[in-house]
């Protein structure tokens, strides 16, 4: 039996957990270091401790920026074969975390799949599980239905859930008000917000939140608080919506806190280039540096097809200003369920942004890798290359989709390489041009 029921409650202790000592040697960190922020909640180690086969990772601000894959099948897409295949391949790529957003069907036995063979983090949406759970209509839930769907989420091993508890019955009159264009775009979010319009009851999940945080106790589950307001578009961003809401999230940090719950706090949305590291700093303040996670931003709100790139744009601003964790976004958003390359594209753009913020905010070692790759380059190296390349795949089959006539080269300069030139000329070499 160990002495602690969470990371969080451990690491106040004074206990260095088997986790944390993971996650020290993964981050270069001394376990010391990642005791002492899993005790200020900067840190979270999202970790069901029923959840067996986990890789364990650390999330927070000064450590790798992390990333989360959303998959799950609906209606109009039902097979949950593909959907593991879509999961196993996006842990192969590097992704951190899965969020089972599932929307239709007996979602259990693919939840508790997840949990049993994936090594990533798994993240849930409670709020669309209960209308599927019970099969019935949303208006005829009640609180106890959904505060029992988390406790369930929870017993088959999630390692953290996304609860929109930040939004109230005052909400409802602050959207009718403010007059948003996109209104509530989080999928969770309005749903709350429609049970509550329908039932004249309060948010379930911010009424109940002291039995929300029992559960999750018990479990060691890391509470997400999910952003309902967060701008779907430009012309929602940083509004009064949004920005009440993230002070009363800031208010329930602080209450998970002290009952040694870990908190992420999940943020925007669609935002201007200009705005993202201001929201970045706002967060950091209001809820004491807890981890900041964010889908994009998506930095335009025109590019469908390509929002993998506006979110991968926001995203390297975020975790450069503060974000530690990047929702992917693929080119399928706003337009259908992801397919397998689709997944692959949102991974790849997201771990971009990713390790490009990781560079600017000098994480120890980030930079290593470009290094090896600016060395294989001068030499030429081209296996060493591929050994460095995010995606080897692609890179390796347009080199050789378009092979070069000199093999040290490519076949964009052949002859006139710069780089090719420089190490002739330095080591005193004739350089044949024609």
């Amino acid at each position: 039996m160990r002495e602690y029921k969470t990371q969080m409650e451990a690491a106040r202790k004074g206990i260095v957990t088997p986790e944390m000592k993971k996650v020290a040697q993964k981050e270069y960190r001394t376990e010391e270091e990642i005791r002492s922020l899993v005790a200020e909640g900067k840190v979270a180690i999202c970790c069901n401790r029923l959840h067996t086969c986990i890789e364990p990772n650390g999330v927070g601000s000064m450590l790798k920026t992390k990333i989360n894959v959303n998959l799950g099948v609906s209606k109009d897409c039902k097979d949950y074969d593909i959907e593991m295949k879509k999961v196993m391949a996006a842990v192969d790529m590097g992704a951190e975390a899965i969020m089972d957003l599932s929307s239709h069907g007996n979602t259990q036995p693919f939840r508790r799949k997840l949990t049993s063979e994936c090594p990533a983090m798994i993240g849930t949406v409670p709020v669309y599980d209960s209308v599927i759970h019970y099969q019935r209509d949303l208006s005829t839930l009640t609180a106890k239905d959904f505060i029992d769907v988390v406790r369930l989420h929870a017993e088959d091993g999630v390692d953290f859930v996304t609860l929109h508890c930040g939004i109230t019955r005052k909400t409802i009159e602050q959207i009718k008000k403010v007059g948003r264009k996109m209104n509530i775009v989080s999928r969770g979010g309005s749903l709350v917000f429609a049970w509550m319009c329908m039932t004249g009851e309060e948010n379930p999940f911010y009424e109940y939140y002291d039995e929300i945080l029992e559960i999750c106790r018990e479990y060691d589950v890391t509470i997400s608080l999910g952003d309902a307001c967060r701008p779907g578009c430009l012309a929602d961003s940083s509004d009064v919506c949004q920005i009440e809401e993230l002070v009363r999230l800031g208010e329930l940090t602080r209450r998970a806190w002290e009952k040694d719950v870990q908190v992420m706090v999940e943020g925007p949305g669609h935002m201007a280039m200009d705005e993202i590291e201001a929201n970045m700093k706002i967060q950091q303040r209001i809820c004491n540096g807890a981890p900041f996670y964010v889908l994009g931003p998506l930095v335009t709100d025109i590019a469908p097809g390509y929002d993998h790139i506006t979110s991968a744009i926001g995203g390297a601003i975020a975790a450069k200003a503060g974000a530690a964790f990047l929702c992917y976004v693929t080119p399928a958003e706003h337009l259908a369920l992801p397919n397998v390359d689709d997944v692959k594209q949102g991974i790849i753009a997201s771990r971009i942004a990713a390790h490009a913020a990781d560079i600017a905010k000098k994480v120890p070692h980030a930079r290593d890798i470009d290094d090896r790759m600016s060395d294989a380059r001068r030499n030429f190296d081209w296996e060493e290359q591929w050994n460095c390349a995010i995606d080897p795949e692609t890179a390796k089959r347009i080199r050789d989709d378009r092979s070069p006539e000199i093999e040290e080269s490519c076949s964009m300069c052949g002859k006139f390489c710069a780089v090719r030139s420089m190490n002739k000329a330095l080591a005193g070499e004739y350089i044949d041009i024609l």
